[in-house]
């Protein structure tokens, strides 16, 4: 295999090894189209945490009422011209959003929190990484006019990035999914930890 050839095989081998990772059962994990950067290869996923419809036993809505309880928005980049900058070809970008409780969502370290989770889920997972950045909103929202009787709510919001070391990327999309879910309120999953089913 010659040096040209490896460099155009990275990217076709670093997806594949993306839609190899093994995700947490709570969270979805879809592939869907992505925003392709000029003269860049690119590969992103959705995730959704629902709310078991079994968390309300009177409910008998199906699994289209579950609530959201977190979302986000997985995306790699290969652009070779961008090494400079990015320490390598590669680059992950990610957004994550949830809903989270009023006492948490007017705490002041919940920015810092919802960082460290993410830089948690990746040492957790072994994932190698480099130049990761990133920034953590508060998002208030209140109701007015006709909606003044909506209830206010707060959204944690993360976005980040980093640059992946290696080719079998799979750990590092399994370990934002783990921290996807640690923004839905689930508990983390390790191997002396069993998750039961609510």
């Amino acid at each position: 295999m010659t040096a040209q050839s490896d460099l155009v095989g990275r990217f076709p081998r670093a997806a594949a090894s993306l839609r190899r990772a093994q995700c947490r059962p709570e969270i979805e994990l879809v592939e869907i189209s992505a925003p392709t950067p000029r003269a860049a290869d690119s590969v992103a996923f959705s995730a959704t945490v629902l709310e078991p419809v079994s968390a309300h036993p009177s409910s008998q809505g199906s699994a289209e009422d579950a609530r959201e309880l977190a979302t986000g928005r997985f995306l790699l980049i290969h652009a070779p011209d961008r090494g400079a900058e990015w320490g390598d070809a590669f680059r992950i970008v990610t957004y994550v959003k949830a809903e989270v409780e009023r006492e948490l969502g007017h705490d002041e370290m919940l920015a810092q929190v919802a960082w460290s989770w993410l830089l948690e889920a990746l040492d957790r997972s072994g994932a190698q990484y480099i130049r990761e950045g990133g920034t953590a909103s508060r998002v208030l929202s209140e109701g007015f006019g006709q909606l003044a009787d909506t209830e206010e709510y707060i959204d944690v919001e993360l976005r980040a990035s980093w640059t992946p070391r290696g080719e079998d990327l799979s750990v590092h999309l399994e370990a934002w999914a783990d921290m996807v879910c640690t923004f839905a309120g689930l508990p983390p999953v390790t191997e002396s930890v069993t998750v039961l089913r609510r």
